[in-house]
């Protein structure tokens, strides 16, 4: 495999969106990367977008280069699909709709979780646990800590109530997205590379992006427009391979260690 065919994947929220604004030099990264056919796919743990909804906020935004998308949304109906589950989902309303063909709230096999935002409260968090307790799966489409849902400020995401409902019920969840392999691996394989391809990925999180890419032969570029702030501190256990301040230094670097 030559450097130019080595697939590079780009996280969403922090690295491509900045709240609900397009970041700087996105329209260059993804000219660069068309210009040199170096195979790409954004990724995302946003349980707030499907595919087609990141392309067309990149489209909204004046970028009409081809571009592979995958989020959590899509892999995790097409697992539930492939393991004929019948549903309950937590997740924000035009999202659950996805799934409104796989729900059976009276009687899941499994309960989905995804991002409520303002919404969770105590009686849906009982709800989901009574679910779980009797006999229902967990799904976590993320478990991600925390989010930027403005681009600034910290709120908590869906991992923090997935661990509640892990700790109350005793039941591990299934991870869909990252820092899950089989989520990196689903993105090389749409790119049509084996899972056991290296790669680069572009991200914010030092532990959902770098961490979760780097257990699987990934080198991760650290870019610090997201969660992640500089300077990194030095006690951190994962070191990312890369980092940049923006988009503008990972072109630079990508022309360096892709050429």
């Amino acid at each position: 495999m030559t450097k130019q065919n080595i697939p590079v994947l780009i996280d969403f929220d922090g690295v491509i969106r900045l709240g609900d604004k397009l970041a700087g030099d996105v329209p260059e990264l993804f000219g660069f990367l068309n210009r040199n056919k170096i195979p790409s796919c954004i990724i995302t743990n946003s349980t707030r977008n499907t595919s087609k909804e990141v392309i067309r906020f990149l489209a909204d935004n004046g970028i009409n280069l081809p571009v592979n998308a995958m989020t959590t949304v899509d892999a995790t109906i097409d697992y539930i699909k492939e393991k004929k589950y019948r549903v309950s989902v937590y997740c924000i309303q035009n999202v659950k709709k996805k799934f409104e063909r796989l729900i059976d709230d009276d009687n899941p096999d499994a309960v989905v979780i995804g991002d409520l935002g303002e919404e969770w409260s105590y009686i849906i968090l009982n709800g989901i646990f009574r679910k779980v307790h009797n006999g229902a799966e967990i799904i976590a489409m993320q478990k991600n800590k925390f989010w930027l849902p403005d681009g600034k400020s910290l709120a908590l995401d869906a991992g923090a109530f997935v661990t509640a409902i892990e700790y109350a019920s005793g039941k591990q969840a299934t991870l869909i997205g990252k820092p899950s392999s089989l989520y990196f691996q689903s993105a090389l394989k749409k790119l049509g590379f084996g899972k056991e391809n290296s790669f680069y990925i572009i991200g914010d999180d030092l532990e959902t992006d770098i961490g979760g890419a780097q257990a699987i032969r990934g080198k991760g570029i650290l870019v610090f427009t997201g969660k992640t702030k500089f300077p990194l501190k030095d006690e951190t256990s994962i070191k990312p391979a890369y980092t940049a301040k923006d988009l503008s230094e990972v072109i630079k670097l990508l022309q360096k260690i892709l050429n």
